[in-house]
């Protein structure tokens, strides 16, 4: 099976580094139906976090998004790929990518069963959609290990 590889638009927000900050943001969300895929939340300063979540949907969502200081996140342009897991797929998809001279801004990614995610950021659309294109055509049908 290939990857199923998407754009995804990245929400982020700096919250006070407090024990229900993130719980808040997270549940704000929900009330207006947002059905998370990402979500990373990392300490910046002993004050701060940062909290990245995707993909956030329709007026009612990224309006509950704005309403606990999450923005659009500028500069991070970002795709999600979807495939079967398997040894060396982080190898493969990074491998490719840097050998077209591309440079990834940020990458996550984690497995549950037998699937992947794999998130990759870029610094620019036109970087995003050169990888895309580069990992549609390397991971076509690229077997399970």
């Amino acid at each position: 099976m290939g990857a199923k590889i998407e754009n995804v638009d990245v929400w982020v927000g700096d919250l006070m580094n407090r024990a229900e900050r993130l719980a808040r943001v997270l549940e704000a969300l929900a009330a207006a139906g947002a059905e998370l895929q990402f979500l990373i939340a990392r300490r910046v300063s002993e004050r701060t976090s940062r909290v990245y979540v995707a993909p956030l949907k329709g007026k009612k969502q990224k309006q509950a998004a704005a309403d606990v200081g999450l923005v659009p996140a500028q500069g991070m342009f970002a795709l999600r790929l979807v495939s079967s897991d398997r040894a060396g797929l982080g190898a493969d998809i990074t491998r490719c990518v840097a050998a077209a001279g591309i440079n990834i801004r940020g990458a996550s990614a984690a497995t549950v069963g037998k699937k992947n995610a794999f998130y990759l950021g870029f610094k620019t659309d036109e970087d995003r959609k050169a990888a895309a294109k580069l990992l549609r055509k390397q991971l076509a049908g690229k077997p399970r290990k």
